[in-house]
């Protein structure tokens, strides 16, 4: 496959493109970075120490014309200015990026009518078999247990709780046929009451160079079962992006997640 990295200078951005050259059989065609950076122009692998060919550039048709798919880690408006670029071109798209409102989802799931995307708050394997288990778990948990979702991330992370922990929250409300809305406490300071036995509590770390720890705490009375996953690099999202890009090769139009990718359905 023909590969276009959104935020291409970025972490994520160089951990993508860097998967992408060592994938047998996919090639790097394009490179988006946003106006005024100063990578503009510079070889999207030059930081590897060799050339791809391929010049980092923030001319959307440019940058997509020739590829198969993006893979986008940006930000929202960002995301949603390729998105409506690969709908005209017919590029399909693999969107990772969090902090979306409930506008900005709708406007994915809308080109979704006529490409295809994968969008996951995730794209490692290992976080979204995680998602599965919390399934199973809330179930058989569902009363008794209070449950406290706790993230980590690094100091530059602007969105919070992160878009993992979020999605890990409403697969839980989902599984205890709640709304995760009505349940989420996000903060507690002062003198707060006790805590309501329906609700499900996040706490957010941020600090130095944190790639991504997520635990769900299920604690009841005499025992607590703990669900985590921790990431030690971002090569687990990028190879987990690559998977969900080829799973785009043959599909029609349509907006599939994770579990579509990893058949967990």
């Amino acid at each position: 496959m023909r590969f276009c990295i959104a935020g291409a200078s970025g972490r994520m951005g160089r951990m993508l493109i860097e998967a992408v050259m060592a994938s047998p059989g996919d090639a790097l065609s394009g490179a988006l970075d946003q106006p005024g950076s100063p990578a503009l122009g510079q070889d999207a692998s030059a930081f590897l120490g060799r050339d791809s060919g391929v010049a980092i550039t923030a001319d959307l048709r440019a940058g997509l014309a020739g590829a198969d798919v993006l893979i986008d880690f940006t930000r929202p408006e960002g995301t949603l200015a390729h998105l409506a670029v690969c709908r005209e071109l017919g590029v399909r798209a693999v969107i990772g990026t969090t902090g979306f409102d409930d506008a900005g989802k709708a406007a994915i799931a809308d080109a979704a009518l006529q490409i295809p995307v994968v969008f996951a708050p995730n794209m490692s394997v290992g976080v979204n078999v995680v998602m599965k288990l919390l399934d199973m778990a809330a179930r058989a948990l569902s009363t008794g247990y209070d449950i406290e979702v706790v993230e980590a991330h690094h100091r530059h992370k602007v969105d919070a709780p992160s878009g993992t922990a979020l999605a890990m929250g409403e697969v839980i409300a989902s599984a205890l046929g709640r709304d995760l809305a009505d349940c989420a406490v996000y903060a507690r300071e002062g003198h707060t009451g006790e805590r309501d036995p329906s609700s499900i509590g996040f706490a957010t770390i941020r600090g130095g160079d944190i790639v991504g720890d997520h635990t769900v705490l299920f604690a009841g009375t005499g025992e607590r079962i703990e669900i985590s996953h921790k990431s030690s690099s971002r090569q687990g999202y990028a190879q987990g992006s690559l998977r969900a890009a080829h799973y785009l090769a043959d599909r029609p139009p349509g907006l599939y997640g994770m579990n579509d990718v990893l058949g967990l359905r």
